[in-house]
């Protein structure tokens, strides 16, 4: 289940909304409806062979097939208010809402229709592209609220799809004190002296790890790259092959995602975080607020990062980080050694870091903006009712 599904549903909850999820699963043990931390769950079952791996007119039947399912899944649900979660959702929340004569309220969790560069995209996907954009463009100004994760995207939203008034809700985790720890060194069987730079997360070429791989030929001798996170075997086997060929097996190590229970714990045993990604990859890319860089804080990590505009911001605004401006192998390179050697600044940032993310960055603050537009949302509705 998505984290920030369950972080708003149960921010709901607690306020005193009643709250249902409807998901699409593949996992066919599921049972159709479970509680997961006393919430109400709905399963759509999808079978595998429904995921497309190309585009063909199939894909199209398919996707009409699973609109049909979720409409009707939905309709079954008894709801006064659908929230769709990012733009896969939208569509058929949009006609459950239309046709029960209800409110809704997209949530962006990316900007939608952005998150590839448009010159991947074969022709088929560019029409289906094109068509997407265009239904955005009509439901995005119907819906009673829009919410998204990074100040940049709103105004993006607007361009795009003209949404009127969008919400900022960031994917900040609930607040907690996270001990410093040294569970990556003791996984690894590291040597206590040895300093780690930590990418953690989904492990996709789109953000960066081919050039973090080849920037740790240039690290100072007592510095090792760990990537931790999932990623397809094919992915995999590419960073593999990269590490060998660089020569920087002893530089960096690969290890599976942990649970998000003890993520910050691992975390926490890292000197550096890092997000550096393209941001000429697409326009998604360069707005993008990730998880992980409140992760990364709430740990205590510092954070080099490269230019993507809501991450630059706030590294910035509090001293938490550096950015570096050239995602070449050796300027990369550069910056990790820099930050890990100054150990005076290091400490300073990693100070200014716990207390963003005390202050700032705790879910338990920035889930109130979430009730605040839901409590804006119903007043006219309970006013109606006569409650």
């Amino acid at each position: 289940m998505d984290v920030r599904v369950m972080r708003e549903a149960t921010a709901l909850k607690e306020a005193r909304f009643v709250v249902t999820i409807v998901d699409v699963e593949r996992d066919h043990t599921l049972p159709a409806e479970e509680e997961i931390s006393g919430l109400c769950v709905k399963h759509i079952r999808m079978p595998d062979w429904f995921i497309p791996t190309h585009f063909k007119p199939w894909f199209l039947v398919k996707m009409a097939r699973m609109l049909f399912l979720s409409v009707s899944r939905l309709l079954q649900t008894p709801a006064d208010i659908y929230h769709a979660h990012d733009d896969t959702a939208l569509l058929a929340c949009y006609f459950a809402a239309r046709l029960r004569g209800k409110p809704l309220v997209f949530d962006a969790h990316e900007l939608p229709l952005f998150q590839s560069p448009l010159s991947a995209l074969s022709r088929r996907q560019r029409l289906f592209h094109q068509l997407s954009r265009s239904l955005l463009t009509y439901i995005v100004p119907k819906c009673v609220g829009v919410i998204t994760v990074s100040p940049p995207i709103v105004h993006q939203l607007a361009l795009h799809y003209r949404a009127s008034a969008v919400t900022v809700v960031r994917n900040v985790p609930p607040y907690q004190t996270v001990a410093k720890s040294d569970a990556l060194r003791q996984h690894l069987g590291l040597d206590p002296s040895v300093q780690l730079a930590l990418y953690q997360g989904a492990l996709h070429l789109s953000r960066g790890l081919v050039e973090m791989i080849r920037a740790a030929a240039f690290f100072a001798p007592d510095i090792v790259l760990v990537l931790m996170g999932n990623g397809s075997p094919e992915t995999l086997l590419q960073l593999e092959a990269l590490i060998a060929s660089e020569g920087v097996a002893e530089r960096v190590k690969i290890i599976p995602a942990v649970s998000y229970q003890e993520l910050l714990s691992w975390t926490a045993s890292a000197d550096i975080g890092l997000i550096v990604y393209s941001p000429d990859y697409s326009l998604n890319v360069r707005l993008c607020l990730p998880n992980k860089l409140f992760e990364y804080l709430m740990a205590g990590l510092p954070v080099l990062a490269s230019q993507l505009d809501a991450v630059s911001a706030v590294l910035t605004a509090h001293d938490c980080g550096q950015v570096v401006s050239s995602l070449a192998p050796a300027a990369i390179a550069l910056a990790v050694n820099n930050m890990l050697e100054k150990r005076d600044a290091l400490i300073q940032m990693r100070h200014n870091a716990l207390r963003a993310a005390r202050e700032e960055f705790l879910w338990e603050k920035e889930s109130q903006k979430l009730v605040q537009l839901y409590s804006e949302i119903t007043r006219p509705l309970l006013l109606s009712n006569g409650k």
